[in-house]
């Protein structure tokens, strides 16, 4: 029996993001009863496909498409109240259901606020070629305000309307003088700033709740939980290639700080990858294809930002970088998406190692100055002609295929037990 059938799973990205992490949790929580979103905030983008129907979250959990299923948006999350709400009322149109009986916010969680987006966009653009590519939804500002303190404000704010309207209007006017000083950016009025977030409050008051607590009498009354990780390891604000990383603890480790709960909780790590390697943004990327190769990946991938729509950097699998953050997360099992992807390639090749100055490197270094320096050592397995994603059973796949996954395996050192095939539920099989 496949793992995560029992017991409590963490599900996270083994790469940059984009791994196609949105399916996978969807498809686990046929057996779950409770799915937690426990890092990022509206600059990631988590994609479902149901019956033809395509669906794109940014803030709400996966688990928001099963009946039953409780959603929680944890502590680790920055939140946008305005862009939550768009969401929501976005999926109540399309028949999707979410109120207070099937998603809870933790009264933890920080918020975005707007001198925090223009901080981002004005950052951004002041920074030329050294930007680090961020979606400028004020992600990075707010986890570091969140970490100098004085100048945060929580959802448990929203709720003491005269204490809020007064914080509204310091923060925003020390706010307005640095981003002036800084980047001639105009003044923000805090007072229409305060009657939002006001009346954002009084929406969202009803879904607010102790999601640790929560989570503590769940995992004692033996519900089965998943926990959704945004972006991925290789993002990850400690241990992926800083700085052109994001701002939260996005691998498997930052799930105990990010929702609240002891490690004794999660039994299964269920670690995401692509059948190949993307980037967004600025950063290094030892495989990258910057030709016909990578145009042909992105372009059978449709390898652009659920969020941005911006075009990802694409190349070959790098299993140096992947076993290094199946290593860090304690991966017990593997989903290998978008293997269709490289279907009508002749040669599909996989990074097995690093050269470095003379010397052959074969473990990952998380370290901007030595990944721009490496020159990836490839392997080169036969490609298959025959198009995949109408295989429903592992067996169908051709033996290039098969071996293909087989060789990523012994390389990355944990199972994989499911490949994906195209985006629909009915397109994952299980090895």
């Amino acid at each position: 029996m496949t793992s995560f059938l029992q017991g409590n799973t963490c599900v996270f990205g083994l790469q940059w993001g984009d791994e196609g992490k949105g399916k996978i949790v969807d498809y686990i929580t046929e057996h779950a009863e409770v799915v937690v979103r426990y890092c990022g905030g509206a600059n990631a983008g988590h994609t479902v496909r149901i019956g033809g129907e395509k669906y794109s979250t940014h803030l709400l959990p996966v688990g928001i498409f099963r009946p039953g299923v409780m959603n929680l948006i944890a502590n680790g999350v920055v939140l946008d109240p305005e862009t939550l709400f768009q969401e929501i009322d976005g999926m109540t149109a399309r028949g999707v259901a979410v109120s207070p009986q099937n998603l809870r916010v933790s009264y933890k969680t920080h918020l975005v606020m707007p001198w925090h987006k223009q901080e981002d966009a004005a950052r951004e653009s002041s920074s030329g070629e050294s930007a680090i590519g961020t979606t400028k939804r004020g992600i990075g500002p707010t986890y570091a305000d969140k970490m100098q303190r004085s100048t945060a404000i929580r959802v448990a704010d929203l709720q003491f309307e005269e204490r809020l309207e007064q914080r509204i209007s310091s923060i925003c006017s020390e706010r307005n003088k640095v981003l002036k000083v800084l980047y001639d950016a105009p003044p923000l009025d805090w007072k229409p700033i305060f009657e939002q977030y006001r009346d954002l409050g009084r929406r969202l008051l009803p879904y607010v709740d102790d999601v640790g607590h929560l989570l503590l009498n769940y995992r004692k009354a033996g519900k089965r939980i998943v926990f959704e990780g945004a972006h991925a390891a290789l993002l990850d604000i400690d241990h992926g290639t800083y700085p052109y990383v994001t701002s939260s603890s996005c691998s498997a480790l930052g799930l105990y700080t990010g929702a609240g709960v002891p490690p004794q909780t999660v039994q299964n790590f269920v670690g995401i990858m692509k059948a190949y390697s993307t980037r967004v943004g600025g950063g290094p990327f030892p495989t990258e294809q910057d030709n016909s190769t990578g145009i042909y990946i992105r372009e059978r991938g449709n390898e652009y930002g659920t969020t941005t729509r911006r075009p990802r950097r694409c190349g070959w699998f790098d299993a140096v970088a992947v076993q290094y953050a199946s290593d860090l997360c304690g991966t017990t099992e593997i989903a290998l998406t978008l293997l269709d992807v490289l279907s009508g390639l002749d040669v599909v090749k996989i990074c097995v190692g690093y050269k470095h100055r003379g010397s052959t490197l074969d473990y990952f270094r998380a370290d901007m100055d030595t990944l721009a320096e490496v020159e990836p050592i490839y392997e080169s397995l036969p490609g298959w002609k025959a198009e995949i994603s109408a295989c429903r059973h592992y067996a169908e796949l051709p033996g290039e295929a098969k071996n293909y996954v087989k060789r990523i395996e012994s390389l990355v050192g944990a199972k994989i037990s499911m490949v994906s095939v195209g985006p629909e539920r009915t397109q994952t099989l299980m090895r």
